[in-house]
């Protein structure tokens, strides 16, 4: 039985890691977390629709739905050339047939960025968040503003989608306490037209539902500072907040910069269609970067998203084992690219949706908000085996 080293526990490790189970591959998976972390559904636990717990699912217990090992541990060094993965721990693992890395991407750093909180950072600053509009909640008034920023390396590394959703949750959670009106909200990024990757009609509606809820826009200027009390731009002008969320774009993670993988400008591995980190040569490795670890290839508008890193793993474990059985059907990702989310408002939902021919936003007030909350509940129960996968996903 061939022995398979995946690294990371989130969408795209996990479904690699269960996948490959299912063809009987002797699978070990390494998360720096105890838990799967689901990010789509997060965007509530700061407003309290969600609790915590309720966005985890313990990766012990997904450890006894596939049968893969499990190690907890984060990674320190990754060598191509010793064919060796070293864990903090000082562990050294040297003897897998196959290495997936799905470790997840680095953030830019923007000076001062220690004065915000993401909701697309680490899982505890959901609460932190939570925490911060519990206190101006309490004040009964205050300045919000939320943002997210960009990559001038790798524009596939912005993920703004959750951004405009926990702000459009925080206006509904406000008007349901009745102090909406003592609130000023502002949605900022550097770019002129943020959310534009989804499209033309989407760009159009977000516009129109940010009038219409009363949600101040504070767009295209570059962000030179975050402070305590706001953020300053580039023109010395100062958008004044009580608190701030800021998700800052992806950028390649520190232990893959520090490799001898190779990379592209912004620290990304790079691979071919297949996932495949290639040799010198041009042949295949036995390496694989899916996610946002992977540098993507393809549009302009192409965006990292879990069920882009989902197909990446999914394909993955069907290339090894074509690989293992001496086959050349390989699948790649690039004819899946698309971008695809239900976007959540608190008290409904848009549908978006982009590929290389059309692109469209369909409102879905009341009955979205519940569809994604659907999702949750087949995102959590589907990788358990509690439920059947949806044939394709």
């Amino acid at each position: 039985m061939k022995k398979v080293l995946v690294l990371g526990g989130g969408f795209a490790g996990v479904d690699a890691a269960a996948h490959l189970r299912k063809m009987n591959y002797d699978v070990t998976l390494v998360s720096e977390r105890d838990f799967f972390y689901i990010y789509p559904t997060s965007i509530w636990v700061p407003t309290h629709e969600s609790e915590f717990k309720d966005v985890c699912v313990d990766l012990k217990d997904l450890q006894k739905a596939h049968g893969f090992k499990l190690i907890i541990d984060s990674v320190s060094e990754i060598s191509k050339a010793n064919n060796s993965v070293t864990l903090a721990s000082g562990q050294i693992i040297d003897d897998y047939d196959y290495l997936i890395i799905a470790m997840g991407a680095s953030k830019m750093k923007p000076k001062g960025v220690e004065n915000t909180l993401s909701i697309c950072g680490a899982p505890q600053q959901a609460l932190e968040i939570r925490d911060a509009l519990d206190k101006l909640v309490a004040k009964g008034s205050g300045k919000i503003a939320m943002g997210f920023g960009g990559n001038p390396k790798d524009s596939s590394a912005v993920r703004g989608g959750p951004g405009f959703e926990l702000l459009f949750n925080v206006h509904n959670m406000l008007k349901k306490k009745g102090i909406r009106e003592n609130f000023e909200l502002t949605f900022f990024a550097p770019m002129a037209e943020p959310g534009k990757r989804m499209g033309p009609q989407a760009l159009k509606m977000m516009d129109m539902m940010f009038n219409k809820l009363g949600i101040k826009q504070h767009f295209g200027k570059k962000i030179t500072q975050f402070e305590a009390d706001g953020i300053l731009f580039e023109d010395n002008s100062k958008l004044e907040a009580d608190f701030t969320m800021f998700i800052p774009a992806g950028d390649g993670h520190e232990v893959i910069k520090n490799s001898d993988l190779p990379t592209n400008d912004a620290g990304f591995v790079k691979t071919d269609d297949y996932s495949c980190v290639l040799n010198e040569d041009g042949s295949m490795s036995n390496i694989y970067a899916i996610g946002d670890v992977a540098s993507l290839e393809g549009y302009d508008w192409r965006a990292k998203q879990g069920h882009v890193a989902e197909v990446m793993a999914k394909n993955t474990a069907h290339n090894i084992e074509q690989r293992d059985n001496g086959g050349s059907d390989f699948k790649g990702y690039n004819e899946h690219l698309n971008i695809l989310c239900v976007m959540d408002s608190g008290d409904g939902a848009a549908f978006v949706y982009r590929d290389e021919k059309r692109a469209f936003m369909i409102p879905m007030p009341i009955i979205g908000h519940w569809l994604k909350k659907g999702w949750g509940f087949y995102c959590r129960n589907s990788k358990l085996g509690k439920i059947p996968r949806i044939p394709g996903m």
